[in-house]
C-alpha cells in the first residue's frame, strides 16, 4: 500500500476532463477515418488465379465475387470435382488476399490498436 492509504481505499484518478475530451477526440477522427477507409476498400476489386489461369475470381472489399471467368478447357463432365477445387481455391485466395488488403489499411489507421482485441466499439477493430 502507499504512503498516507488506508486499507479499503482507492486511489484517485487524476485524470483531467480535458485530456478524456482530447482522447475522445481523437478516436471519434479515428472512427471517422476507419469509415472514409471501409468505403474506400469496398470499391476495390481484386482478382485472383487457380489452375495456371483455368479459374479467375474477382471480388469486391466487401468480400463480393464480381466476376467468375472458367476456361472452356477445364470443364470436364466426368471431373466435376476438379472445378470445384479450382473455383473454391481461387475464392479461399480471393477472400484471404481481400482481409490482408483490409487489414493493413486499417492497421495504418490503427497502429494496430485492433490486434490488440479492444476494438474501442469500433467496427472492424
Amino acid at each position: 500500500m502507499g504512503k498516507g492509504m488506508k486499507a479499503g481505499k482507492k486511489p484517485k484518478m487524476r485524470q483531467n476532463a480535458g485530456d478524456m475530451q482530447k482522447q475522445l477526440k481523437q478516436l471519434q477522427a479515428m472512427q471517422a477515418e476507419m469509415e472514409r477507409t471501409q468505403a474506400e476498400l469496398a470499391e476495390k476489386e481484386l482478382t485472383t488465379t487457380a489452375g495456371g489461369g483455368a479459374v479467375e475470381i474477382t471480388i469486391n472489399g466487401n468480400k463480393e465475387i464480381t466476376k467468375l471467368v472458367i476456361d472452356k478447357d477445364v470443364v470436364d463432365p466426368d471431373d466435376v470435382e476438379m472445378l470445384q477445387d479450382l473455383v473454391m481455391a481461387a475464392v479461399n485466395e480471393a477472400i484471404r488476399q481481400m482481409e490482408e488488403m483490409t487489414e493493413a489499411e486499417m492497421n495504418k489507421i490503427t497502429g494496430g490498436l485492433g490486434a490488440m482485441g479492444g476494438g474501442f466499439g469500433i467496427p472492424g477493430l
